[in-house]
């Protein structure tokens, strides 16, 4: 039995009100294309790499919407936000999420295509 006055936190009251990333430079400049293919390398691979495939496809669902849908998501998936820019997060159960920069943001050298 816990203490009396103990009480579980749930996500929405601990989770870090979620910010646009700061701005990021790729060490040479990456095409639209290329972007993507990287993104969805990462987004195939990643459950692989532990943590559930639930909050894998619910953290790849916010980090492609806009900010306030993202909340949304994070709030309603259980999921802890533990860098405001979605880079740290962490499940219920405590398995930790990493999201690399080039999966919420684009670089700042990014080349449209046309």
């Amino acid at each position: 039995m816990g203490c009396g006055g103990s009480s579980r936190k749930n996500a929405q009251e601990i989770n870090k009100k979620l910010k646009k990333p700061e701005a990021w430079k790729h060490a040479e400049p990456l095409t639209e294309a290329q972007l993507k293919k990287m993104r969805d390398e990462f987004w195939d691979t990643a459950p692989y790499y532990g943590g559930k495939k639930e909050i894998w496809d619910a953290l790849r669902a916010a980090a492609e919407s806009d900010l306030k849908f993202a909340q949304t998501i994070v709030d309603s998936a259980g999921i802890v936000v533990m860098s405001a820019d979605m880079t740290t997060c962490y499940d219920e159960r405590g398995a930790k999420y990493e999201l690399p920069k080039f999966v919420l943001s684009e670089p700042s050298n990014l080349i449209r295509d046309n």
